[in-house]
């Protein structure tokens, strides 16, 4: 639970390099979550090179710090891989909480950019890394060495949880 408590969307990065060893980790991680069916619908692309990087950052207004990382990670569904019809988000949101969760289980700092289900971003990486036509990006992390420390914060709001009805 401490490790779900500490996570927190880290934007700022030191520069320093994610060692291989590191990101195997975190995509076992990603790889390991739930799927509807035990489909497995991922597909997942690994960017170290900054110049890639950089034309990344431009995919929103909100992605500027992907220039920075150190390292990417686009979460992609494939639908040719679907037995359960529109579950592959479901799958693919799993897959993406659990990179992160691992990455601030390693130290290291991540963000979730949101992609689908927004045309210009899901066209934008689709164009950005020539996705075959049954491939869809879904979600973008950028990973790194934290520059920035956010403290816990205490999120739980019992006006939201309702027993045995609304």
């Amino acid at each position: 639970m401490n490790t779900i408590f500490r996570r927190r969307s880290i934007r700022r990065y030191t520069g320093e390099e994610v060692s291989s060893p590191m990101v195997e980790k975190l995509l076992k991680a990603g790889m390991c979550a739930p799927s509807a069916g035990n489909e497995r619908p991922w597909h997942f692309i690994v960017v170290r090179d900054q110049g890639m990087l950089g034309e990344l950052a431009g995919m929103s207004p909100y992605a500027k710090m992907v220039a920075d990382a150190a390292v990417a990670i686009a979460v992609c569904g494939d639908l040719d891989l679907e037995k359960h019809k529109g579950f592959w988000v479901q799958d693919c949101a799993a897959a993406t909480q659990n990179i992160l969760l691992e990455a601030e289980e390693l130290k290291l700092g991540a963000v979730w950019l949101g992609v689908y289900p927004v045309p210009d971003r899901v066209d934008f990486l689709k164009k950005a890394f020539c996705l075959p036509e049954s491939v869809i990006a879904f979600a973008l992390i950028a990973i790194g060495h934290p520059a920035e420390k956010k403290e816990c914060v205490e999120r739980y709001d019992g006006s939201r949880v309702h027993r045995e009805k609304w």
